[in-house]
Order: C-alpha cells, then sequence, then structure tokens
C-alpha cells in the first residue's frame, strides 16, 4: 500500500491552519489525545543547537493546563534539534517542579527516569527502516515501513486489538495501542519481542528497546534530522495520520 505522501510543510500538513497559532491550537488539541487530562508530560530536545553553542539536551515537565505552551516549546526547539520527543506515560507531578511547564538544558539525570513512570499508558510499536542509523531514509525505505506498520496492525486486528492511533515518526511509521497496565509489567517488552520475531525483515525492523516505562516518543509537528537533508534522504516531520473510533 503506498504510504501517505510526505509534506516538508507544517502548516499543509496540519489542515492548511493559517497562522502559527492556529497550528499551535492544533497540535494542541493532538497532544490532548494522546495524554490523559491529569498527565504531566516531559518534552525533550535531544543534540540541540542554538547559535555558535554545543550541542545539549533540552527538556521541560508540562502540567494539562499548557498543552499549547508544550505545543509551542515543541515548535521553537525543533528548529534547532536532531529530534524532539515526549514521555508516553504519566510520570510523577512532582517533577513538574524541575523545570514547570518551559525547557531549559537538562542533564542526565533531570530526565524521567522508569522509577518515575506511575502507569503504563500506551504500547509503542516502531517499524523502522534498516539504513545507516545516522541518515534519514529513502521514500522507498519508508514506504517498506509503512507496508509493514500495517502488516502488524492487520494482524493483531485477526487477535481481538483495536486498532491504534497510527502517526509518521519522519522515517517511520508507529502504531500506539491503548493500554492499562503497572509501570513494571513486563507484558509491553514480551509483546515487541513476539513482533519482531513474526514481522522483521532484512528491510525493516520493529524496535525491542521502546518497551521501557520512560520510553520517549517523537512529537507530532517535530522534524526528524539524521545527517544532511538531501533530496533522497529529507528531513521530515513526524505527523498524526489516524486516530480510531473511540
Amino acid at each position: 500500500m503506498t504510504p501517505p505522501p510526505d509534506d516538508p510543510h507544517l502548516i499543509a500538513a496540519l489542515g492548511r491552519a493559517k497562522t502559527a497559532d492556529e497550528v499551535v491550537a492544533i497540535l494542541a488539541a493532538q497532544y490532548r489525545l494522546l495524554f490523559a487530562a491529569d498527565q504531566v508530560v516531559e518534552l525533550r530536545a535531544v543534540k540541540v543547537r542554538r547559535g555558535a553553542g554545543r550541542p545539549h539536551t533540552e527538556a521541560g515537565f508540562f502540567d494539562p493546563a499548557h498543552r499549547a505552551d508544550m505545543a509551542r516549546a515543541a515548535l521553537d526547539v525543533t528548529r534547532h534539534a536532531k529530534a524532539v520527543y515526549a514521555t508516553l506515560n504519566p510520570v510523577r507531578p512532582d517533577l513538574l517542579a524541575r523545570r514547570c511547564n518551559r525547557l531549559d538544558w537538562a542533564d542526565d539525570g533531570e530526565l524521567t527516569k522508569d522509577k518515575d513512570v506511575l502507569a503504563r499508558r500506551w504500547l509503542l510499536v516502531d517499524a523502522d527502516p534498516v539504513r545507516d542509523p545516522h541518515v534519514s531514509a529513502t521514500a522507498a525505505e519508508k514506504a517498506a515501513a509503512f507496508d509493514t506498520a500495517l502488516a502488524v496492525r492487520e494482524h493483531l486486528r485477526g487477535q481481538g486489538w483495536p486498532d491504534p492511533v497510527l502517526a509518521d515518526s519522519g522515517n517511520g511509521y508507529h502504531l500506539l495501542y491503548r493500554v492499562e497496565l503497572p509501570a513494571g509489567d513486563g507484558r509491553v517488552g514480551r509483546v515487541l519481542q513476539a513482533l519482531a520475531a513474526r514481522f522483521d525483515t532484512a528491510h525493516v525492523k520493529i524496535d525491542t528497546t521502546v518497551g521501557n516505562p520512560a520510553r520517549v516518543c517523537k512529537v507530532w509537528g517535530t522534524v526528524a534530522r539524521k545527517g544532511d537533508s538531501t533530496p533522497d534522504r529529507p528531513h521530515r516531520r513526524a505527523a498524526l495520520l489516524e486516530v480510531p473510533a473511540p
């Protein structure tokens, strides 16, 4: 099946929004689909380079009342970062006091750890094309990842699973399945191992490293930058593609 076309223009990808405020509002609404109404979220940008400064990590924690501020911060920092991520699962609310509804330089010890996660809300299936890990995917590589993601979805439908959220990660595709599990539950990791055993090929792999509770996920609307952007291997924005009926 042909994947959705890559669109380098965020405004077009977000439904022909005409202003920056409209883009922020659309992304904030999308983030509310992903994060619970009481969920504190860590926003994390890696390999950030502003001007002549050295590359660094920037992170901050955002409460439910500030999803628009989170979207605005993500759009700002993605111009300077290699990638921008967010924690999928709910974290301890007191982490908000580390950096409250804003981004700033962060050391590794200030980032979310597995012990900070309260529960598992999402199971992330990441279909990623096999390539040099330091470059973006070609259109053909990305199309292969799309086919794998759809094959996984169809297989799990046959097992009685509900449809997932489908998202474009920039270089591959994400399936996000809603779950309610304890933070330490190991079934997420076992599911990913089983899917990898069934669907891995020489061209596409199911990432089995994304099963830990504090795993971060590419933020919709932000750019995935691996290596230089070339005609064959361009930088692309992550995007929400499909949301199943409740």
